[in-house]
């Protein structure tokens, strides 16, 4: 085990959770004056290092249970979340404003990110780091790091333009010196913000300036696992230019957009074939397991994650997204309940959505299907629970008495928990797995080429893609569709292949598929087409199960306002302070809640 970073750990160890990562090893005291860290190696590289922290991570709401302690997809159509405290309802419900929701704090945490990466590129010595030929992975060690700050910086600008659109771009000054604002002057940011395809495209431009100077990945991953890399370049690349090219943020569908998008994705995969040790898909040849393996194997072994934020010691996890009934030293409360939604989504084996094959039956409805659905989600029959422990089980998910059912402090609205990322370790005698939540994996690549793709140059040039996804877990390759009926293809497919990973919040508002639909409109659609309505599984007589599908328990149908929930508002607070920023549309406080909002009101 490496060392664990003191600005990590003192946070984690107060709720159950520690972290570790093979670079993060030397203490950075924050308090240590621009002079005392620059002229110092260890503190130059622990400046670096903290930088880090700040990476994206999916699992960062575990550390706060009673308000964040579910996937984000509860966010979305994918998921809703049980514990009614969580701050998620609010989005579906669109029951918050410009100054109290907590996932405003994305601006401020990148912002300030930005700005420490800015320090590292505006401080940083060269004769203090040392910058001289060597043989491995500190080749030119300071041009690498100047590289990885710069690359994070970039990281940074895009997580700003995918929750709030335009962003203020804070690179360099016209001299070429990067921008550190002045925290003193509360006017300092007060800057107009770029429109966000062109913020993206400056992001991606970005990492065109470091994407051949890193390693592609490095020889000792290691020492260097999660650390920034030529492939993390080439990857957000290929994301931020499939962002610019779709719907919200290219409305008149500019065809170069999606030609640029497609040729980075295929950009990073003809880079990566000219590797010795290149990236892949995590595959052993069984694909009734290598999906769900993926995400639970040692993840500093698996050659699937291209970046990571870090790893997780914990089974914090384990307790939030199991199944209500497992107990023991632990208590699981399995928060996190998928939608009949999302699990309609998966095919039959034939590879027919499942009102098109006449084999579907849905009162055995999870026989003969993509097989990553057994791999993704709990169902009723499921089976659980550590063997050596005799914990091994069914679950029962049957109302109104099954112990997976509901309980206090969890259980399911939905008839369904949450498998992925989920270890089976005893609750009697529990353990504490390494988790690392995937910021980049090659099966985003994949799915990035196959959309940028199809798009660009038509399906039969982008079939490839998909299928190598497909052939993973036994699905039929897909062929003979037309444009548009592989675009939804598609799309599906991205929705079940990276479920629970962050990605279907934003797929839902890029692709502005709520347009020319409501809560009424939709209802006559399979539920896999319906956005607005959320539904479950109810389970009746558990030994000779029967299912009803219908509304899910809480939260049956969502609020979304066109073009107010396409993106977060800016926090009042920041619009306040610097006014030329501006307020994302539908977001402006109005005169009275404002006056709420300060308590003046009468």
């Amino acid at each position: 085990m490496n060392k664990l970073t003191l600005y990590i750990a003192s946070a984690l160890f107060a709720v159950g959770l520690s972290a570790c990562s093979t670079y993060l090893d030397k203490e950075y005291d924050i308090s240590l004056a621009e002079d005392q860290v620059f002229s110092n190696e260890e503190n130059t590289r622990g400046f670096l290092a903290n930088i880090y922290t700040n990476l994206p991570d999916g699992f960062s709401g575990y550390t706060n249970g009673q308000f964040l302690g579910a996937s984000r997809d509860c966010m979305t159509d994918n998921a809703i979340s049980y514990w009614n405290v969580h701050y998620y309802h609010g989005v579906l419900t669109d029951s918050y404003d410009a100054t109290n929701h907590p996932l405003l704090g994305f601006w401020s945490d990148n912002l300030s990110a930005i700005r420490k990466a800015n320090q590292f590129l505006k401080n940083a010595n060269e004769s203090v780091i040392g910058n001289v030929e060597k043989s491995g992975d500190d080749n030119h060690l300071y041009d690498r790091n100047m590289a990885e700050a710069k690359l994070l910086r970039a990281i940074f600008h895009f997580e700003l333009v995918r929750w709030f659109g335009a962003a203020p771009i804070i690179g360099e000054d016209e001299e070429g010196t990067p921008i550190v604002f002045d925290l003193s002057n509360p006017g300092a940011m007060n800057m107009e913000r770029t429109d966000a395809a062109d913020a993206l495209k400056w992001i991606a431009d970005q990492c065109d300036l470091v994407k051949d100077e890193l390693p592609f990945r490095y020889e000792d991953e290691t020492q260097n696992w999660g650390r920034m890399n030529g492939a993390a370049a080439y990857a957000l690349k290929s994301r931020a230019l499939l962002y610019r090219a779709s719907p919200l943020n290219n409305p008149s569908n500019n065809s170069t957009y999606w030609t640029e998008a497609a040729q980075a994705a295929k950009d990073f995969i003809t880079a990566n074939n000219k590797q010795s040790n290149p990236y892949k898909l995590y595959n052993t040849g069984n694909p009734d397991n290598d999906y769900y393996e993926c995400f639970v194997t040692t993840p500093t072994l698996n050659d699937e994650f291209i970046l990571s934020r870090s790893t997780w010691t914990t089974n914090a996890i384990e307790v939030f997204l199991a199944p209500c009934g497992f107990s023991g030293s632990l208590n699981s409360v399995g928060r996190t309940n998928p939608t009949q939604n999302l699990v309609d989504c998966y095919e039959t084996k034939n590879g027919l959505p499942i009102d098109e094959d006449p084999t579907y039956d849905d009162q055995n409805p999870y026989a003969n299907r993509d097989p990553r659905l057994e791999q993704t989600i709990l169902h009723h029959g499921s089976m659980w629970g550590d063997k050596e422990q005799e914990e091994y089980r069914a679950v029962d998910v049957s109302t109104p008495d099954g112990v997976d059912y509901q309980e206090l402090h969890g259980g399911t609205l939905t008839g369904y928990y949450t498998k992925k990322f989920l270890n089976n370790i005893s609750f009697k005698n529990p353990t504490t797995p390494i988790h690392a939540w995937p910021i980049f994996r090659y099966g985003e690549i994949l799915l990035n080429a196959a959309e940028a793709v199809n798009e660009a140059e038509g399906p039969s040039a982008a079939y490839t893609y998909i299928n190598e996804l497909r052939e993973r877990v036994g699905m039929p390759d897909y062929s003979g569709m037309s444009k548009e009926e592989f675009r939804e293809r598609i799309r599906n497919e991205r929705r079940i292949e990276l479920c629970f990973e962050d990605h279907r919040f934003f797929d839902e508002r890029r692709w502005k598929i709520f347009e020319g639909q409501s809560v009424s409109s939709e209802t006559g659609k399979p539920m896999y087409q319906q956005y607005y309505n959320l539904y479950g599984v109810t389970v009746t007589n558990p030994s000779s199960p029967s299912y009803e599908y219908g509304p899910a328990d809480a939260h049956p149908t969502r609020s979304f306002t066109s073009p107010k929930n396409y993106l977060f508002p800016l926090p009042d607070d920041e619009v306040k302070r610097a006014p030329n920023l501006g307020q994302n549309p539908g977001w402006e406080l109005s005169a009275s809640s404002e006056e709420e909002v300060s308590g003046t009101t009468e």
